[in-house]
């Protein structure tokens, strides 16, 4: 394997591909760790998502309607999941793994349902996210590797991340937001509804992780795989507690984890067993929340 300044460009394109699915769905569980909502359910949302993304791709062949539709479903199963935790008090970790089992089961029978496959759907007809390509960056070497073939929900991603910042740091709105996660009670007493706040925070998470399954699915390659999110949404949440919820440390960490999973791919080519470079981003998952476990339990002793 020659390693070069262009396959380190090469690497580098792939690390942002792999990372902003991650990106996306890591933010949405960063908005709900800011109101105290442990949403479990980002697989779950995100491969809605995904395969909302197809079909309405494939009956429409509109990659706006694709990307719209993706969206309002990741929306709607984080309306119930929102609902069910927050209104009715129920188990977070039984809400989010119904729901992620859910979505899992019902994506699979609904492939061979309308499309009468199993496994893997594609199609001629499926048009996929246009990519951009920059105005005078693309010509740079190394640089104009790195940003080829992106697409404009590959960029939105940064910029979402920074309007969070804003919206989250700069507004009294967002400081309202955090204030639930720090005290409902208080909040309750200055009369802003903290259960609606907070249920608007884990749809808003379904927004995001229903444009991150659009990703997975029209992004680079164009078709539908079972269970294409392949635990996406557990890097994400590690991604987010590895990050601190905060939308800047969120976009460190998922570029870490997209790192990984983008070293798994390049390896897969080498000796290394294909088990062990697949593994990889599994691998680096669990380190990871380790590390923000032991760094959390030693702020708490701290506190204590």
């Amino acid at each position: 394997m020659n390693i070069d300044f262009e396959y380190i460009a090469v690497v580098i394109n792939s690390t942002i591909r792999m990372m902003t699915p991650v990106l996306y769905a890591a933010l949405g569980s960063a908005i709900c760790s800011k109101v105290w909502v442990f949403n479990i359910a980002l697989e779950g949302q995100m491969l809605t998502g995904a395969f909302m993304a197809i079909v309405i791709n494939y009956y429409t062949g509109s990659v706006l309607l694709s990307v719209l539709g993706a969206a309002l479903s990741g929306m709607l199963v984080a309306l119930i999941v929102g609902i069910l935790q927050v209104k009715f008090r129920a188990s977070d970790m039984v809400v989010g793994t119904s729901i992620n089992l859910l979505m899992l089961g019902a994506t699979t029978f609904l492939l061979y349902v309308i499309f009468g496959v199993k496994g893997v759907f594609t199609d001629p007809r499926l048009k996929g996210l246009p990519k951009i390509e920059l105005p005078i960056i693309k010509d740079i070497p190394f640089i104009g590797t790195m940003f080829a073939r992106l697409t404009f929900l590959d960029y939105f991603a940064i910029i979402m991340a920074v309007l969070l910042y804003i919206y989250l740091f700069k507004t009294v709105s967002g400081f309202r937001l955090q204030a639930v996660g720090i005290n409902k009670q208080a909040v309750n007493s200055l009369g802003i509804n903290a259960d609606r706040t907070q249920i608007c925070a884990v749809v808003f998470s379904g927004l995001l992780c229903g444009l991150g399954g659009v990703l997975l699915t029209l992004g680079q390659v164009t078709l539908y795989t079972e269970n294409v999110t392949a635990g996406r949404g557990f890097f994400a949440m590690a991604a987010a507690n590895l990050g601190g919820s905060h939308p800047i440390g969120v976009v460190i960490s998922s570029f870490f984890f997209g790192f990984a999973e983008a070293i798994g791919n390049a390896l897969q080519g080498t000796a290394i067993k294909s088990q062990l470079t697949m593994a990889l981003p599994y691998i680096v998952t669990i380190i990871a929340l380790v590390f923000s476990s032991n760094k959390f339990r030693k702020r708490a002793r701290v506190l204590k």
